[in-house]
């Protein structure tokens, strides 16, 4: 039964638009049965982006149809999509469907962003290569590996511990040693590591967090999808200015499930 439910979840989110995040309280995807579709490449290479990659004409076929040619047109984001290996960070089982045009299921009850999303989410922030991000809700890993490649320093947090320690294992295979992943709640961001050039939050708070504004740098940019759960929820894009005065965005509407944690609490 577990499979079947899996698979008919599978089916839902094949169907959803084209704005969804990551994270899909639609979805149990623990044990999945392989699903339809191409076989996957037999090998798994060590050097994304190389000739002995033979995932890498699906990342380029991705960026080109999924991706660039929408609305993303910074060229280190599509760098950094091409190279990053999102079959790694998918189950095994649904390797073959990684680059589609859509989320993926996890396990315990979370999803892989859609491509799409991620490369808007990291567009809105605007790196050069020279800062220190904050992602808040780490999932699989693939969207701190994306940002890895665009920054200096990437902290991520994940509430859900054994995401949490699985990312981490991953991430430091696939990403190096300047992302660190953190376990626990990331309503108030980390401290020990701010200010933050960039932050990111990859689940859907009913409000903006005021501790994520706090601990934006001077010129900071903070992404997140806002709204309430089963209602209609807006990525936005809030940049603190050097007076400390907040300027806020609307990008498009999204649908995220909800930030837990503290930023549910009645007392926050």
């Amino acid at each position: 039964m577990r499979d079947a439910r899996a698979s008919a979840a599978l089916g839902m989110l094949l169907l959803l638009p084209v704005v969804w995040g990551c994270r899909s309280a639609a979805v149990e995807a623990a044990g999945p049965s392989p699903p339809p579709g191409e076989p996957a490449p037999a090998a798994d290479a060590s050097a994304p982006g190389t000739v002995d990659d033979p995932w890498a004409s699906k990342r380029a076929a991705m960026v080109e149809d999924q991706i660039a040619s929408r609305d993303v047109d910074d060229a280190r984001v599509l760098d950094a999509m091409r190279a990053v290996p999102r079959h790694r960070f998918v189950p095994a089982a649904y390797q073959n469907l990684a680059y589609g045009d859509h989320p993926l299921p996890l396990a315990h009850g979370q999803t892989i962003s859609q491509p799409y999303i991620v490369a808007l989410m990291s567009q809105m922030m605007a790196l050069d290569g020279s800062e220190r991000v904050l992602e808040v809700g780490t999932g699989s890993g693939y969207q701190a590996a994306v940002l890895g490649a665009l920054a200096a320093e990437v902290h991520t947090i994940e509430i859900v511990e054994p995401l949490c320690r699985d990312a981490a294992s991953l991430l430091a295979e696939a990403a190096g040693d300047h992302v660190h992943v953190h376990c626990g709640d990331g309503y108030r961001g980390w401290p020990d590591a701010a200010p933050f050039d960039a932050i990111m939050v990859t689940a859907a708070p009913d409000h903006v967090p005021q501790p994520l504004i706090d601990q934006l740098a001077p010129g900071g940019r903070l992404v997140l999808p806002v709204g309430p759960e089963g209602r209609t929820q807006w990525l936005k894009l809030l940049i603190k200015g050097n007076d400390g005065e907040v300027v806020e965005q609307t990008s498009i509407p999204v649908v995220f499930v909800p930030m837990t944690g503290e930023a549910q609490s009645p007392d926050r």
